[in-house]
């Protein structure tokens, strides 16, 4: 349909693919044209289910393997004049445990998908938005591509490149009038992560010391699952905060956007200190000396977390930003 933009979404069988895919072929002005992508169509139901009367008229689904070249080739090649105006990169996994019993090639994997896949997306969008002078490139990047978490060391990594790439990238791509965007989760209570924490209790650690194993099994999950129930978004959130004003459809969408703001004093410690001691020190006691409390203090944030307490994280976490210049 003319006047239509073709949103081009990868990740999409599930989680904060499936709800931005959903949220924009619902459009009431019906702006977007969006193709939703994911590497088996076997696992479509659920999105189909979800974009009801929207499938098949504003929402259509291809097959795209982010880590293969020929599938990523393909799926342009399906798409009239290979022509995309908004390119969401969405599609990822994640990788917990200690370092120690992770094999390389896992390891691998997770920069195949998390890293090189976006970067096999901008490529193939890049030529022909550049000669437009126009498009929106948008990369679900997460709060640990700005801060490491523990026990999270290759995926926090995959995520730091992708924003080290993004940050160099944004500046040519503003010299062709083309959008570069990076949206920042904190955790997101998805089928994936819950599935994921369970099958991680279960593993064995092979290679890594007992202390480190309890570490990981009884102090950093137990209080990873507290962090998740309290402090987790939806991937419904994650969409909204994407999705339109926030960064689609906004005139001069923001390079960085953090959806969760009771994220931003954590990431604000680390611009508070350039010496790295403060965030390290406080990651440190947060775990080794508050891991037993830290059920009981999630438990008080529950109650907590109103409003004003959110508000309030964005101009503390602006205050520290202020007073780190001085």
């Amino acid at each position: 349909i003319p006047g239509q933009k073709v949103v081009l979404i990868t990740g999409c069988s599930s989680g904060i693919g499936l709800r931005m895919a959903v949220m924009l072929a619902k459009d009431e002005q019906k702006r977007y044209h969006v193709i939703a992508t994911m590497r088996d169509l076997k696992r479509k139901d659920k999105l189909v289910e979800a974009a009801g009367d929207a499938y098949g008229k504003t929402l259509s689904l291809a097959v795209l393997d982010v880590c293969n070249d020929e599938s990523v080739k393909q799926c342009f090649d399906g798409i009239k004049d290979r022509h995309v105006d908004v390119l969401i990169n969405n599609a990822g996994i994640g990788l917990v445990g200690p370092i120690e019993s992770i094999p390389i090639e896992e390891m691998k994997k997770v920069f195949e998908t998390n890293f090189f896949g976006v970067i096999r997306m901008i490529k193939e969008v890049m030529p022909d938005m550049k000669k437009r002078k126009g498009g929106h490139i948008i990369v679900v990047s997460s709060v640990m591509g700005l801060q490491g978490v523990v026990f999270n060391d290759v995926y926090a990594a995959s995520k730091f490149a992708m924003e080290g790439f993004c940050e160099s990238l944004a500046v040519q791509l503003l010299k062709f009038n083309v959008t570069l965007s990076l949206i920042e989760p904190g955790p997101v209570r998805t089928e994936f992560e819950t599935k994921m924490i369970e099958e991680v209790k279960q593993k064995e650690c092979p290679g890594a010391d007992p202390d480190t194993v309890h570490y990981f099994k009884n102090v950093y999950l137990p209080s990873s699952i507290d962090i998740f129930e309290t402090l987790g978004q939806t991937p419904d959130d994650i969409a909204r905060v994407s999705s339109h004003a926030k960064v689609i459809e906004a005139s001069r969408p923001r390079f960085r956007n953090l959806t969760n703001p009771l994220y931003t004093p954590i990431v604000a410690l680390k611009y508070a200190d350039e010496t790295g001691g403060l965030s390290v020190h406080a990651f440190y006691h947060m775990l080794f000396n508050l891991g037993p409390l830290m059920h009981i203090s999630m438990t008080v944030m529950k109650y907590l977390t109103c409003g004003c307490l959110r508000s309030r994280t964005t101009t503390s976490y602006l205050g520290l930003k202020t007073a780190s210049k001085r």
